[in-house]
């Protein structure tokens, strides 16, 4: 029996395009390629799958900025945590993931960890807009927190 091979984990980087919330990039980037590679341990939800992607970006942006593509894509006011686009871009708010992370009682760095974790589940084909899709994408979203936050 052949062993199963593992799909190859996309390039993620991750930039910081706004100025008002400190991030540490690279502990955020080391991250984001270890929660990838759980991800990919779990089976597509959609046709979309992550292991597709040969690169990912995950842009840290204000809310202002959010507000603007959340607008122009989603025909919706104001600014959200994360927009994900099916070709490879997570959007981050740092303003919201600051606010939300203030709200619930986490650390920022938590908090934009969370919001990854999110992104790249919506890549993977996961979708959270009716309730039991949203508690199943719960549930997940935070084991891969979990695990991903203790692997060396």
């Amino acid at each position: 029996m052949k062993p199963k091979v593992q799909p190859a984990v996309p390039e993620i980087t991750v930039r910081n395009l706004q100025r008002k919330v400190p991030v540490k990039v690279a502990d955020l980037a080391k991250f984001a390629q270890k929660a990838a590679k759980l991800c990919l341990r779990l089976p597509r939800m959609s046709k979309t799958n992550l292991s597709e992607l040969r690169e990912i970006s995950v842009l840290i942006v204000s809310d202002r900025q959010m507000a603007s593509l959340h607008r122009q894509f989603m025909n919706e006011s104001g600014p959200t945590d994360v927009i994900t686009f099916q070709h490879g871009e997570i959007f981050i708010s740092a303003e919201t993931a600051r606010g939300n992370a203030q709200r619930f009682g986490n650390a920022l760095a938590r908090e934009l960890r969370l919001d990854v974790v999110h992104g790249l589940l919506h890549l993977h084909g996961f979708d959270d807009r009716n309730e039991p899709d949203a508690r199943k994408m719960a549930i997940v979203q935070l084991r891969i927190l979990t695990h991903a936050s203790r692997l060396k």
